[in-house]
């Protein structure tokens, strides 16, 4: 379905742009329908700009975006709103989506506007009431009230429900519960995986690996703009290869031990921009031995 052949970004820094800044390099990957990829690293690794670029809002510097075999930087005009049919994102900030003034449910009604202005009123209520259902939502609790009325969860799912209107195909899931409380975020995270049963494709950009081992089959890592390790995700963080990939796993909180200061691991010594070995079945590692 989705495919990154690759890709590179590159940006103009500096005065008057006289220097580039290389935010993505060369990352490849895919993701199908009814699969979970998830898009791991820290900040700054370039991972928010692949989901940009997917959901062209930032243009492709290298290499190719295919939807369906389609590259997505030649779709213009009503071709892209066609894009967006089938492609949709949600953000990591619930709150800054919605403008204060208008009831939340206005996000809906603009779906409305604009891709189905010939659907009657009876019609359009019934595939409210269905993409709502699905997403866990009771209409009487959420409509017609003001963003600062719901909680985070709800507008964020309410955003989950605003794309589900469209039949959609692939979600670009950036952050989407790093500002929700613990108690919402499971619900956010079981809501992807019925999404994903009803064969919805899911990029799921986060910087939390235990969310990522959570949600999904495959796992892409990142490190300063390129892919360092891929794979399925149990191979990922049931072996990991690369330094890079065995140093954010080492950095996560363990909840059977107490807090106790310690010092902070050094940068892994290993160079950028390796070619990525297969060193088992899909498992890949850049600079790796093959197995």
């Amino acid at each position: 379905m989705l495919k990154l052949d690759r890709i590179s970004k590159v940006y103009k820094v500096g005065v008057f742009g006289g220097r580039d800044l290389t935010a993505v390099r060369d990352v490849s990957f895919e993701v199908g329908p009814g699969e979970v990829v998830s898009l791991i690293g820290e900040s700054g690794s370039g991972k928010t700009t692949i989901g940009k670029m997917v959901l062209r809002l930032a243009s492709v510097s290298s290499g190719a975006i295919t939807l369906d075999g389609v590259d997505v930087s030649t779709v213009k005009g009503s071709g892209l709103k066609g894009y967006y049919r089938k492609v949709q994102g949600v953000f990591q900030d619930p709150f800054s989506t919605y403008n204060p003034i208008f009831k939340a449910d206005r996000v809906l009604s603009m779906i409305k506007d604009e891709y189905f202005p010939g659907v009657g009123g009876t019609e359009w209520r019934h595939k409210i009431g269905a993409s709502l259902e699905a997403v866990r939502l009771d209409p009487d609790q959420v409509l017609h009230k003001y963003p600062h009325q719901l909680s985070g969860g709800q507008l964020q799912r309410l955003l989950i429900a605003r794309a589900l209107l469209l039949d959609i195909e692939l979600l670009v899931a950036d952050e989407i519960i790093s500002m929700l409380d613990a108690s919402t975020r499971i619900d956010v995270l079981n809501l992807l995986g019925d999404l994903k049963a009803r064969g919805l494709g899911i990029l799921f950009i986060t910087h939390d690996l235990s969310l990522g081992n959570y949600v999904s089959e495959r796992t892409v890592i990142l490190r300063r703009g390129a892919v360092v390790e891929m794979g399925t995700t149990d191979r990922v963080f049931g072996n990991p290869l690369h330094p890079y990939t065995r140093k954010l796993l080492a950095s996560v909180p363990q909840l059977h031990k107490k807090w106790e200061p310690a010092e902070a691991e050094p940068e892994p010594e290993a160079p950028d921009g390796q070619a990525l070995v297969q060193v088992e079945d899909d498992h890949f590692v850049a600079g790796g031995e093959r197995g």
